[in-house]
């Protein structure tokens, strides 16, 4: 039995990688967990230049979850390269970069900076609710979607994963859109736009008062998405949101993503992904699947 699938051409070892901003870079998750282990890892977002981020307070727990708004702080493209690409070349992983910007500029800024380094796939994130300006305008809008994907995949000498936003009517526009404009494959879903207030303060819990809500509490929604998604593109699909075991990632690959992304789970438990991997193995030997491909997509009525 093979654990192995292929995203555009890329082939991973096995299908659970990390979600962006939920593992750093990876050097900060490995002395618990072996990243040679994962079939990918998936930097924090980065931009052309350095991001300070949102005020603090930017992050607060919910039931079953999980706000946060961060403001993809980030040290710039430059540093990227400098401190953190040469440490993930030593790892026995695919290597994926998400990046982020405010105009179509900036993401071709960083896209053509990254065209000779060692990255296997861009993740480009037209989608973080909790920035005020850049990439949540193009996400929510099917031809600011296809407008942007093209303007990278011109660029891009990587297969380019375009991260979708669960914040719109009809997530399959979204898609197509994407596809339309040459994506090679998708990821979703980002988190949904969430408050919370403080009742004995009396105030907002984050200082930019919206975040993004992450975590269990999302994953129906989620799993709901994507296989909306996989019924109306052709392209493979990155599954995430919630994923917080084996079971959690068996359901994102039956509805039709070929591989998934363990995000909020690696806050609480870092080494959830390794469990995961482990768990979905034991499943595809016990009801015979020759290849992860052969569960993606597998679900059906009763």
């Amino acid at each position: 039995m093979s654990l192995c699938v292929n995203l555009a051409g890329v082939e991973l070892k096995n299908p659970v990688m990390t979600a962006s901003g939920t593992f750093g870079s990876g050097a900060e998750y490995s002395e618990f967990v072996d990243l040679s282990r994962l079939g990918a890892v998936v930097t924090k977002g980065v931009a052309n230049v350095p991001w300070e981020g949102n005020p603090t307070p930017r992050i607060a727990e919910t039931a079953s979850g999980m706000l946060n708004a961060i403001g993809l702080q980030n040290p710039g493209v430059e540093v990227f390269c400098k401190r953190d690409l040469p440490m993930l070349a030593q790892q026995d992983t695919r290597v994926i970069v998400n990046v982020c910007g405010r105009t179509t500029e900036d993401y071709l800024e960083v896209v053509e900076r990254l065209a000779d380094e060692a990255v296997d796939l861009l993740e480009i994130n037209i989608s973080c609710p909790n920035v005020k300006a850049g990439g949540i305008a193009f996400g929510q809008d099917p031809k600011g979607v296809e407008q942007i994907t093209a303007r990278i995949k011109e660029k891009a000498r990587q297969p380019i994963i375009m991260k979708l936003s669960p914040n719109v009517t009809d997530i399959t526009e979204i898609a197509k859109a994407a596809e339309a404009g040459g994506a090679d494959v998708l990821s979703l879903i980002n988190t949904l736009t969430g408050m919370q207030i403080d009742v004995e303060k009396q105030c907002f819990a984050l200082a930019n008062r919206t975040g993004g809500l992450s975590g269990p509490a999302i994953k129906p929604i989620a799993v709901r998405m994507v296989y909306q998604t996989a019924q109306a593109v052709k392209i493979p699909i990155i599954g995430m949101g919630g994923i917080s075991s084996w079971e959690d990632a068996v359901e994102f690959l039956l509805a039709g993503a070929t591989a998934v992304s363990v995000g909020t789970a690696n806050f609480y438990d870092p080494g959830a992904t390794i469990k995961i991997l482990e768990g979905i193995a034991a499943y595809q030997e016990r009801h015979g699947f020759a290849s992860i491909a052969e569960m993606v997509g597998k679900v059906t009525c009763r």
